[in-house]
């Protein structure tokens, strides 16, 4: 579930018109090594939605074609049970920690944020740890944000802030590339606006950074107001089964991915990446896979979480849902030959495969499959690989909820089961976004979400 940024030269409105979001952008030939190839995105959009379509009419159309779906069926039980039973790497202790702990630079993106920024700073500026600073990127505000900042800076003198003026491009990665030559930090944490921050994270998180290898360690998230309604309790859900499935990844030897807010990333590991992507919307994504294909592994921290605001109403939560579902999907169309000639070793490639597959392949495939079940009076072809994805989604709750709070039996599989069917949103979510990619050009645009302060 990735993060957002926001428009350059306007203020955003949820309900703005979603095929404002994304664009096709122009590829760079000067570009370092395994950065993103991302000239004609619709071009790749249209073949893969192509391919989806065509190999699921096809299943209808030729004789004995459901067993394809049968025997992909057993190869995805087989590695859910792998997840099921990998053992995570258990935790650092204090005692094991470095004499001097490494410098942390914690840094925020803000436009806009008068709501929630103030609260953050002084949350950033009591954490328990020996050596870190905090950084505040003010793009360009036009509301009290800078006032608000600068009263903070004379009841915090360590607190640094960074303008920037009208007109910097690249949204939320182009702010982070701006202030990262001015951070000390060997680790950069990221956060956004409406983010609360545990005392106690940064070391943490700094334990989990003394495998030489790790490059990235992504927090929990959690929602701060999951009790305001229904959309917000599936919100809060929601980020626990991620939390859970990405922890069970990283211990089968699978991807770990990034989530944007309270991502924290090994700043030689950050620069050997070329930094953040700012032609992207899901900037955490795209570095996700840029981490991964030079070599470095991204661990995953349950606990403490990270809280942030959920999205209260059906429409605000469509078009969130509908920048997650793109930017993602735009990363494995701007990765995909790398991807396909197994940079990431057959382990890794496997496992990206099989969530491609639950995450993007099924919903896409879900109205051809429909339409063909209706044509030909059959049930659809899917039925077993959706029955999948809905058992990985509810056995997943049921064994994550407990890790990130103490709940009982009857509270545990009322929560996996609402849950569960709330994660039926991403159904059509999922399949009117790649259908949108492949068939209409759109215009880049960066695009925030609101917060209240709630």
């Amino acid at each position: 579930m990735p993060e957002n940024s926001w428009p350059e030269n306007s203020f955003y409105n949820e309900a703005d018109p979603l095929d404002e979001l994304l664009s096709e952008w122009v590829d760079d030939p000067e570009s370092p090594p395994l950065q993103p190839r991302s000239e004609g995105r619709r071009r790749k959009a249209f073949l893969a939605l192509s391919l989806i379509w065509g190999t699921t009419i096809a299943i209808h159309l030729i004789v004995g074609g459901i067993w394809l779906i049968y025997v992909l069926t057993l190869l995805m039980s087989l590695q859910t049970l792998r997840y099921w039973r990998a053992q995570p790497q258990s935790l650092p202790g204090s005692e094991t920690a470095e004499s001097v702990p490494p410098m942390v630079s914690l840094v925020v993106a803000a436009k806009n944020e008068e709501a929630v920024i103030g609260r953050l700073v002084k949350n950033l500026c009591r954490l328990d740890y020996p050596h870190y600073e905090v950084w505040i990127i003010d793009d360009n505000s036009s509301d009290r944000t800078p006032d608000i900042l600068r009263e903070l800076q004379k009841q915090y003198p360590h607190l640094n802030v960074l303008r920037r003026l009208p007109g910097a491009g690249g949204g939320k990665s182009g702010a982070l590339n701006q202030v990262l030559p001015l951070t000390r930090g060997e680790i950069i944490g990221v956060f956004d606006a409406d983010a609360t921050v545990p005392p106690d994270l940064l070391q943490a998180v700094v334990n989990r950074f003394q495998v030489a290898s790790v490059g990235a360690v992504q927090v929990r998230k959690a929602i701060s107001n999951a009790d305001i309604n229904w959309l917000t309790q599936g919100q809060a859900v929601e980020m626990i089964l991620d939390a859970y499935y990405q922890q069970q990844r990283v211990a089968w030897g699978g991807m770990g991915e990034l989530r944007g807010n309270g991502q924290f990333v090994r700043r030689q590991a950050l620069e050997r990446c070329g930094g953040w992507n700012e032609e992207t919307i899901t900037d955490d994504l795209d570095l996700s896979l840029k981490l991964h294909l030079h070599g470095w592994q991204i661990d995953v921290l349950m606990n403490p979480a990270v809280q942030e605001e959920g999205v209260t109403t059906l429409l605000a939560l469509w078009h969130q849902r509908n920048r997650w579902s793109e930017g993602g999907y735009q990363s494995y169309l701007d990765y995909w030959q790398p991807l396909l000639r197994n940079r990431l070793g057959w382990q890794k490639s496997w496992d990206v495969f099989c969530w491609f597959l639950i995450k993007y392949a099924i919903p896409t495939a879900t109205i051809p499959d429909l339409l063909m079940a209706v044509l030909r009076h059959r049930p659809p072809v899917l039925v077993p690989l959706t029955t999948l994805s809905l058992t990985i989604s509810m056995v997943g709750m049921l064994r994550g909820i407990p890790q990130a709070q103490s709940v009982g039996v009857g509270q545990l599989f009322w929560q996996s089961l609402w849950g569960t069917l709330y994660m039926f949103h991403w159904l059509p979510v999922v399949s009117t976004t790649t259908l949108r990619m492949a068939l209409r050009a759109k215009r880049l645009r960066w695009v925030k979400t609101v917060h209240h302060g709630t």
